[in-house]
């Protein structure tokens, strides 16, 4: 019995052994795997909104801009393009892709934990992110968010271990280095995915100036790790390589100047078209929208998904005292930097961007994980034992949905959408295949465009904004237009919340809920004079399809 534990002791570092091409296929494996059931789905929400739309552009002209431009960056265009390039357009290989970044950024996850920590540490950190529902989610969907957190990642993995111990790259010598060349391109290619991923470089070129003007304000003393015995040769060397650093992590800057400024010379403004500018930043400089934003924010980081089970059992693991013959906990360097880069982020993204998205936050997701493991082993031998608890707690949430309004790719509530507005449509298309269908966004865009895959052929379509009362009653004089309807939920909320909220109508909650509630098939029937042929619903995810009768009456009547 000892020799199968003894093997199950050891795999982590014989995992760590492996090179990291070998690790990349491990990793590929297993999320292609794990979402085997969700690989083949039609595009969702925002892919089919922007992203798809934007590679095809470049798949079929190269055009580097997409006609519906926002400003985004081009580079998943370019790497989405090129493979159609060379497999063709499958909705399949589209989600191969994504699944091989998400595991290029668990090799990135891997690595970091293991240089920081150790390789048991680096497998649990690893799998938690992996199996964290917001990480999981975008494992395979075209967002450029997953392309923009692998190559964040690796640059984490390459500048975070050197906080820890400098002197073994000769952080002293005050010169461009490989590694100083590699994190600056990393950087780069972020934020030629997602404009937004400048924030990361940003703020540790901050956190470089702070170390330098503190050095410069007092000098490091005689003899320390890692430094001359000199003090008088070592401050300016040291000092030079901050410096060094600074000029390293501030020029992704650069490219991304210069795609702003190719943006505005092809279609004449430069942080995408007028619409997009005003919803994402000049509508939020507001103090309602910035302290809104920051609250949530903060439960986005430190609460969303069950995220707040490892950090209560590190916060409890403090009442313990340190393991007198155990590992060394995270040292200052990359611990203080990380708290740099998570305000950085929960600052700027309550600043930036008018949906509050959990998906922004990404590569920020694995390092709260390190941080927590790192206190995990620190006071305890039992540690594996909160791994599996959050592992447990992640996974649960998978399915389980809580009471509160959330997005529905923060797990796999997006699936439940995806397969009740795609069995809307097939009841559609094989009923009432010449129907003119009321509907709203994104099932509107999906009936028209075939390449979402939700569709053979173009219908036709007739489009509101929601299913608010205000929209149901604009319907309905203009009843003429369409025959047949498809409605869904728009602002998703689960069942038990939506009791709550209906419930509690004096609430402002319950207000805010009833200014843009989603009005039932049923009552929605009722306003249109149509009756319900065909629905369903999923744990607050809903579709059905109406049909009027009153185009058919009108043709019926009319004198030949």
């Amino acid at each position: 019995m000892e020799a199968p534990f003894q093997r199950i002791r050891t795999l982590p570092a014989r995992i760590a052994t492996l090179p990291n091409s070998a690790l990349f296929l491990l990793f590929f494996a297993a999320v292609a795997l794990s979402h085997l059931t969700l690989l083949r789905l039609p595009y969702f929400w925002d892919e089919g909104g922007y992203y798809i739309p934007a590679a095809l552009d470049f798949y079929h002209s190269g055009q580097l801009v997409p006609r519906y431009t926002n400003g985004h960056p081009p580079l998943p265009n370019i790497l989405l393009g090129s493979l159609w390039r060379v497999v063709g357009f499958h909705i399949l290989a589209t989600r191969l892709l994504v699944c091989s970044f998400a595991a290029l950024a668990l090799v990135a996850i891997f690595r970091l934990t293991e240089r920081l920590l150790d390789a048991p540490s680096a497998l649990a950190v690893t799998f938690l992110t992996g199996v964290y529902p917001i990480w999981f989610a975008q494992s395979s969907l075209a967002h450029a968010d997953i392309f923009a957190a692998a190559f964040t990642l690796w640059a984490f993995a390459l500048y975070l271990p050197f906080l820890q111990s400098p002197s073994t790259d000769g952080r002293g010598e005050g010169r461009i280095r490989p590694r100083h060349l590699s994190v600056a391109v990393l950087f780069s290619l972020a934020a030629l995915s997602k404009e937004t991923s400048i924030i990361q470089p940003t703020a540790l070129t901050v956190w470089e100036l702070g170390l330098l003007l503190r050095e410069r304000r007092s000098p490091p003393p005689q003899g320390s790790r890692g430094q001359l015995a000199c003090p008088e040769l070592n401050l300016p060397r040291l000092q030079s390589s901050h410096t060094t650093w600074v000029v390293a992590l501030a020029s992704p800057v650069l490219p991304l100047i210069a795609w702003f400024a190719y943006h505005h010379h092809v279609v004449g403004f430069t942080f995408g078209n007028p619409a997009f500018l005003r919803y994402n930043a000049t509508a939020n400089f507001t103090a309602a929208h910035i302290l809104r934003a920051l609250c949530y924010r903060f439960l986005h980081l430190f609460w969303q998904r069950n995220i707040w089970i490892p950090i209560a059992f590190a916060l409890s693991c403090l009442l313990l005292p340190r393991r007198q013959d155990g590992p060394s906990s995270l040292q200052p360097g990359p611990f203080h930097a990380m708290v740099v880069l998570a305000a950085a982020n929960w600052l700027a993204f309550s600043v930036l961007g008018g949906a509050l998205l959990t998906r922004y936050l990404l590569p920020v997701y694995p390092l709260i994980l390190i941080v927590c493991v790192s206190e995990w082993r620190t006071h305890t031998r039992r540690w594996p034992l909160f791994a599996a608890a959050t592992a447990v707690a992640f996974l649960s949430v998978l399915w389980l949905n809580p009471p509160s309004m959330f997005a529905p790719e923060d797990n796999l509530t997006y699936r439940d959408m995806i397969v009740v507005q795609q069995e809307a449509i097939d009841f559609v298309q094989q009923h009432y295949p010449g129907a003119t269908i009321l509907t709203a966004w994104p099932v509107s865009t999906d009936l028209f465009q075939p390449y979402l895959g939700y569709v053979h052929h173009p219908m036709k379509v007739v489009s509101i904004e929601d299913f608010t009362r205000p929209q149901i009653l604009l319907a309905a004089h203009e009843s003429d237009r369409y025959d047949t309807a498809i409605v869904f939920t728009t602002h998703f909320v689960t069942p038990l919340y939506r009791r709550y909220l209906l419930s509690h109508p004096n609430t402002w909650r319950g207000r805010a809920f009833a200014a843009k509630r989603d009005l039932t098939p049923a009552e929605i029937a009722a306003l249109l004079g149509g009756r319900i042929v065909w629905s369903d619903k999923r744990r607050g995810e809903w579709a059905a399809v109406l049909r009027f009768s009153r185009i058919q009456t009108a043709a019926m009547l009319r004198p030949r």
